[in-house]
């Protein structure tokens, strides 16, 4: 078999190519996600504000915000995977799920500890954040064509 110029494009790229699968563990993550995301702002809208300063009840719901974007980005990538085949589907998830933790994990381990050494750590995971983002768009535009089946 006689391999395109295309074909030899995609071999030499580091992002391989995996089965079609809506992936489940990912949707199972974003479900837990979603739920903390609720439970988390309500706790940030209730309870709170008794116990912090308006200034880290903002910085909470900063973190709660952007867990929640991240829990649909997780839940986008995951029904994905049913049509796109990439594994910058997986490495997507990896960054939203990383880039979560850190990004919101070290904003709501500073609005209760007061720890400013944590402070380095947020961009760290809003740039896996950003990468994650980067990575579903290098899988879609890779794709060469979505079927519905």
């Amino acid at each position: 078999m006689v391999k395109t110029n295309e074909d030899k494009m995609d071999n030499s790229l580091t992002i391989a190519k995996a089965p079609r699968r809506v992936r489940k563990g990912y949707l199972l993550l974003a479900a837990l996600s979603g739920f903390f995301s609720v439970a988390l702002g309500a706790f940030g809208s209730h309870g709170l504000k008794n116990i912090v300063s308006a200034e880290l009840v903002e910085i909470f719901n900063v973190a709660v915000t952007y867990q929640f974007y991240h829990t649909f980005a997780l839940i986008a990538v995951a029904l994905s995977g049913h049509w796109i085949a990439s594994r910058a589907i997986d490495w997507a998830a990896y960054c939203y799920m990383a880039g979560t933790a850190l990004f919101s994990g070290s904003l709501y381990l500073y609005v209760f500890t007061g720890q400013k050494w944590l402070g380095p750590i947020t961009p760290m995971g809003g740039g896996l954040l950003m990468l994650g983002w980067l990575l579903f768009a290098v899988a879609i535009w890779r794709n060469k064509a979505v079927e519905l089946d």
